[in-house]
């Protein structure tokens, strides 16, 4: 499909968020360490991306001063799009991108239903297959010119389930500048879907990926981490990884007991020094 118009919602008031909401299955209420980005000098809100097979939700955010702007494809934990993916989108915006998540699920279920993690991944996350994940990725990056987005100028991020995205894309569009995984897994997948995993791809990058990892992290074996670090070197990748040694997963998720503040806070930083690195 061509055509990739949008069915605009009504922004939020400056200096609002509009939606508060958090996953219920990741926290039973937000963390006092949880971070609110208010959309004060951004133009932020939900929206419809046209897709092949329906209007795709999404959240964007941006600078209120418009202009053409590098954008970041930001992808759902695997919690969905929840108050702590939008809150990313407008600290992105805050400096200078265009952010969009768009709901990579719409097509199977809300996350937001479920109260415990495996329903989510049995019920929906099983069933999404990583070929319709690429082409709504696709269909984001084209939709965001119509935002005053920049395709030159075009990165990746993701949390999680989205971090593990952001390797598999890396892969996929020669178009994408850089990503950035958030503790992605690295090897086994989330269904018959997800066949592919990043280490399989580590010859076939396209764009260099700044891999971030929790040394104590649960569900990625340091193991992994370090195999994927072989593979890229072997391949002659420009990608890095970055091993947080005491933090575990969704160390950067401010809303959980898992945040750690400083390796967040550095991973960000270097997040940024990455995008900006290699023109985005």
């Amino acid at each position: 499909m061509t055509d990739h118009a949008i069915d605009r919602r009504s922004p939020a008031p400056a200096g609002r968020p509009t939606d508060g909401k958090f996953a219920a299955a990741a926290a039973p209420a937000p963390a006092a360490t949880t971070i609110c980005t208010g959309c004060a000098g951004l133009d932020c809100g939900e929206l419809r991306i046209a897709t092949d097979d329906g209007a795709m939700p999404a959240y964007y955010a941006r600078p209120d001063t418009g202009g053409r702007l590098p954008t970041i494809l930001v992808v759902q934990e695997i919690f969905g799009v929840h108050e702590h993916i939008r809150d990313i989108c407008r600290r992105l915006a805050q400096l200078g991108y265009l952010a969009v998540a768009p709901k990579l699920y719409f097509r199977h279920g809300d996350p937001a239903r479920h109260t415990e993690i495996a329903r989510i991944v049995g019920e929906i996350v099983a069933r999404v297959p990583v070929a319709g994940v690429m082409a709504d990725l696709d269909a984001t990056a084209a939709w965001a010119r119509s935002l005053g987005g920049d395709p030159d100028r075009l990165g990746i991020t993701g949390f999680c389930w989205g971090g593990r995205m952001c390797w598999l894309y890396a892969a996929h569009n020669p178009r994408l500048k850089a990503a950035v995984a958030w503790y992605g897994r690295l090897r086994e997948g989330f269904g018959d879907g997800d066949p592919r995993s990043p280490l399989s791809l580590a010859a076939s990058l396209l764009a260099p990926v700044l891999g971030l990892y929790g040394g104590q992290d649960n569900s990625i074996p340091v193991a992994d981490v370090e195999a994927m670090r072989e593979a890229l070197t072997a391949a002659g990748q420009t990608s890095e990884i970055v091993v947080y040694r005491d933090a575990g997963h969704a160390f950067y998720a401010d809303y959980r007991p898992s945040y750690r503040a400083a390796e967040a806070a550095d991973g960000w930083r270097r997040m940024r020094r990455w995008f900006v690195a290699h023109g985005v």
